[in-house]
């Protein structure tokens, strides 16, 4: 079963349950990848990896807005977003740690033989290719700046 098809079921399923959160959270996402398949040139077609992308582009949106929220002293829409950010992150797989962030990245590192702070774009542009979906290009970013330095 597709994301696509997943996240229709998984809408039903809210709506039964009343689960209003989660609902909404779901129709946002359905609604951004109708968007993406009826776009120009998509061939009304969205593949899984199309979806992964759209997902976490969505969660790092709400995460970023959670932030802002909590900087202007307004927890309850911080609250919100991270609730719908939630919803999302169990459609994601799941994402390493900082211990196993390292791991892989000084594995990287090796692969490239790179030693100093000036062969960061060489690991930047592997790391990101076998990290994807599983960490944050800031936290692969800031991991290889430390392990470089």
């Amino acid at each position: 079963m597709s994301i696509f098809d997943q996240i229709s079921k998984d809408i039903i399923a809210a709506m039964k349950a009343k689960d209003a959160v989660r609902r909404d959270a779901l129709r946002n996402v359905k609604k951004v990848f109708l968007e993406a398949k009826t776009a120009p040139g998509a061939g009304d077609e969205l593949s899984d990896v199309d979806a992964m992308k759209i997902l976490q582009k969505l969660a790092k949106q709400g995460r970023e807005a959670a932030d802002i929220f909590i900087q202007q002293g307004r927890q309850d829409l911080a609250d919100a977003e991270l609730a719908q950010v939630a919803v999302y992150a169990d459609y994601l797989p799941k994402q390493l740690s900082d211990a196993e962030l390292e791991v892989e990245v000084k594995a990287v590192i090796e692969e490239i033989g790179a030693t100093s702070i000036k062969e960061m774009g060489k690991v930047m542009g592997l790391a990101t290719k076998k990290l994807s979906g599983r960490a944050d290009g800031r936290a692969v970013s800031e991991c290889v700046k430390r392990l470089l330095s």
